[in-house]
């Protein structure tokens, strides 16, 4: 069997929404997505040629089906997703308020994915990836139907404690949600994972929360001093810092920025376990995000094969 270059852990979900303009207390109809930033991360991987599968859970239902055929739509390998025929596959929706802010509403408590436990990582370990992505939002816990359980903490602690010793690097990217729950505990957790953490990668608007600064030079001190290898500083429209230094953001169309980070994270860590330095990764993680921003939807802007081919030559170029 050839060798996964990177798993992402968590959950997909179904996501409902109002058409553009429209509320979900008023919309006649909805339309349907599938969406999860570790499968977001997994599909901008694969679009530049790495495999890359999505390890999770879902209902043994048509809504998981759909989860499934879109993870396949994006060529993101989903053999290590298993299907529970007890609990239903998560859903969530997302309304946008008439001045551009966003409001989720989460019903994943109870979800197939919750029931994520140490047992899944013994098959995620077993399939030898060269990287698994992991977020805090699979550690999130609590009451709130938004949250998961202590099942799928359990298991990132699980993946974290053995990765290193099964030749696994670990890439977290903190994926702060306060909405989620338990945040002080996920804050707790997160901090405890970054001595065994090969690539941070963190929006600028996370950096204080979880590591007290903001400023780049001292994200990165910081970061260095609690034992992280590598870090990748997402700053939205300023860009992102790596570790030779600063590039600007590509993007000049702002569709719906939602997915942008996952791309970007999906671009550098594709770029890096290519060998590119980390200047060149990040300027294709720029040339993702900024394509993903462009179009409606976490993924549907990604370049397709052709056009991601030839971004990673030009990144070797650079």
């Amino acid at each position: 069997m050839t060798r996964l270059d990177v798993v992402g852990v968590g959950e997909a979900m179904v996501l409902l929404q109002p058409p553009p303009a429209t509320s979900l207390a008023a919309a006649p109809h909805l339309d349907v997505h599938v969406a999860g930033a570790e499968l977001n991360t997994c599909a901008s991987v694969a679009r530049l040629g790495l495999r890359a599968a999505f390890a999770s859970r879902v209902g043994a239902d048509p809504l998981g089906d759909r989860v499934l055929a879109a993870a396949d739509a994006l060529e993101v390998d989903t053999t290590l997703v298993a299907a529970d025929p007890d609990r239903p596959t998560g859903v969530f929706f997302k309304d946008v308020r008439p001045d551009g802010r966003r409001r989720v509403h989460y019903y994943r408590r109870g979800s197939a994915a919750s029931a994520m436990g140490p047992s899944d990582a013994l098959r995620i370990l077993a399939s030898r990836p060269r990287a698994i992505v992991l977020t805090g939002i699979t550690v999130a816990l609590g009451e709130d139907p938004a949250a998961l359980s202590e099942g799928p903490a359990a298991l990132v602690r699980d993946l974290v404690a053995k990765a290193h010793a099964s030749g696994v690097k670990v890439v977290l990217d903190p994926n702060l949600r306060p909405s989620l729950g338990s945040y002080d505990l996920v804050l707790e957790t997160l901090r405890s994972f970054l001595p065994s953490v090969d690539l941070l990668a963190l929006g600028q608007d996370e950096s204080h929360e979880l590591l007290g600064v903001t400023d780049p030079s001292e994200v990165f001190a910081t970061a260095s001093k609690l034992g992280v290898r590598e870090v990748l500083l997402k700053a939205g429209p300023d860009g992102v810092w790596h570790a030779d230094g600063h590039l600007e953001s590509a993007a000049d169309t702002v569709v719906d920025p939602v997915g942008a980070g996952d791309a970007m994270l999906g671009g550098y860590l594709a770029g890096r376990l290519r060998g590119l330095p980390p200047s060149a990764a990040a300027w294709l993680g720029t040339q993702l995000a900024a394509a993903v921003i462009a179009a409606p939807g976490d993924t549907q802007g990604l370049p397709d094969r052709a056009a991601a081919h030839a971004l990673l030559t030009a990144a070797a170029t650079r």
